[in-house]
């Protein structure tokens, strides 16, 4: 008896995409999907979990190879990194010319690149996917970037697009390029998200710090606005989690919380890539570092002997007066929306700048349309902005940058003005905001024809001879500034 596919990691991700394979396969005859689990007693255990899946155990990866008719798929669910790479050496053993070893983690690009590499040697297919949506997405219906050949992407599309999600009637899952696109992709999903995750919280602090409103009234908030142009998962979320209860206090959930916000990396991997590309984005690493800022112990136990405006959790402020003083607040949750919703597409804008630059990097031709077609459902990013920036790349797929399409500018246009004055209200009263600041200051660099880099290339001249380009000449230069201080060109 054998499988059309096989999914090796029975863990919550791996045995829930593997129970959405079987539910989409089992019309087709002939059609299981088979699991297999180091920990063979936890893979048996959820096929009698589930017995409607109607899996085929496999025992080993000997076993799992048997059980597989050809071409064999094998979808890897399991830990990035060591685990990953044993699965990997367990398959090469027994699989042939021909097969294809899908990587459903959340693997580093470059590790699916060398992957790759490894597996064709062999004659075998490595595809690395990246699947985004959680254990919900899994198990309903996930966003799937794919990375690797024409060739094992038409084996893969019919078994994959089924579990995807749908949005419009379309199946949210892409071919994004070959090797490590796929988990590129998701890299770039992922630090997006740390982004809109931070921007959200600011809001959070920003109302609660400069309004006194409570938690709850705070979800209302958010859930008036997800009825708008930010509406959105994680804007859902945050009003029911700001909404609940903790029950064993009896106090706002979002209070008992330890303030210290954990990280699996991949934020950190997309503002490293973006280092090495040479692509600003500063509002995705103004996230990460809030998060390790959050982290740092010992560090913010020396903040309360530092100066400053304190604004509590309810709102009040130094000088005793309620923040609920404030004058029209109505206007002020305005502005925080409208604050909100710019530097949340100016961290879309970051993150489309490096897939763009990374598929030039690496020789993939991403479609940036089709990175927001499927990114509309199924994932932790899915926003009703998504669809902008689709019809954007839609109406001119050789968009060069998001920043060119008429429609972001009008938004981003209409919109700066409340995201300076969020960011200065919150700076004079000491509420952190580095997100939001970081999104202006993007901004602002942007626009802006002369900034500050003139200087610092000129002082990079002067002690290192780094040379430097003319504005009103073309070549490249150097002043003698140990000399004469006359220039040359070189």
């Amino acid at each position: 008896m054998t499988a059309e596919v096989g999914v090796i990691g029975t863990g919550v991700m791996g045995s829930n995409l593997a129970r959405n394979l079987a539910r989409n396969l089992a019309d087709r005859a002939g059609a299981r999907v088979a699991v297999y689990d180091r920990d063979v007693g936890r893979a048996r255990a959820v096929a009698q979990e589930h017995p409607d899946a109607d899996f085929l155990v496999a025992e080993s990866p000997a076993d799992l190879a048997d059980r597989l008719s050809g071409p064999r798929v094998a979808i890897l669910m399991v830990n990035a990194g060591p685990a990953t790479d044993s699965a990997i050496s367990d398959l090469l053993q027994v699989f042939e010319a021909g097969d294809i070893i899908v990587d459903g983690g959340n693997s580093l690009f470059t590790d699916s690149i060398s992957r790759g590499r490894q597996a064709e040697a062999a004659g075998i297919e490595f595809v690395g996917v990246g699947i985004s949506g959680g254990e919900i997405g899994a198990l309903e219906g996930p966003s799937m970037m794919v990375g690797g050949t024409e060739l094992a992407w038409a084996r893969l599309r019919p078994i994959l697009e089924p579990v995807a999600a749908e949005a419009n009637r379309e199946s949210c899952i892409a071919h994004v390029g070959t090797d490590g696109a796929g988990h590129f992709v998701k890299m770039i999903h992922n630090g997006i998200e740390y982004a809109d995750m931070q921007l959200i919280a600011e809001a959070f602090a920003v109302l609660r710090g400069r309004l006194g409103l409570t938690p709850p009234e705070i979800a209302e908030v958010f859930r008036e606005w997800n009825l708008g142009d930010l509406e959105s998962y994680l804007i859902e979320i945050t009003a029911e989690v700001l909404a609940h209860t903790d029950e064993a206090t009896g106090e706002a959930f979002v209070d008992i919380i330890a303030d210290s916000a954990g990280a699996k990396g991949t934020g950190g991997w997309t503002v490293k890539t973006g280092l090495d590309l040479g692509v600003p984005v500063s509002t995705i690493a103004e996230a990460v570092s809030a998060r390790s800022l959050s982290a740092a112990s010992v560090l913010r136990s020396s903040g309360p002997a530092l100066d400053g405006p304190r604004p509590t959790a309810g709102g009040a402020r130094d000088d005793g007066t309620a923040a609920s003083a404030i004058k029209e607040p109505d206007a002020v949750v305005e502005t925080v929306r409208r604050a909100l919703f710019t530097g949340k597409i100016l961290a879309y804008v970051q993150g489309f700048h490096e897939i763009a630059a990374g598929s030039q990097e690496y020789g993939w031709t991403t479609d940036l349309g089709e990175v927001a077609r499927i990114w509309r459902a199924g994932c932790i990013i899915r926003a009703r902005l998504l669809d902008r920036i689709a019809g954007a790349y839609e109406t001119d797929p050789d968009l060069s940058s998001l920043l060119a399409d008429p429609h972001v500018q009008d938004a981003l246009n209409a919109g700066q003005q409340s995201l300076r004055e969020v960011v200065a209200d919150a700076a004079t009263h000491g509420v952190p905001v580095p997100a939001l600041a970081s999104a202006l200051g993007y901004f602002d660099g942007i626009r802006t024809t002369r900034a500050s880099a003139a200087l610092v290339q000129a002082q990079r001249d002067f002690f290192g001879s780094h040379t430097y380009a003319r504005a009103d000449r073309a070549g490249t230069f150097h002043t003698l500034w140990a000399g004469d201080r006359s220039e040359t060109k070189l």
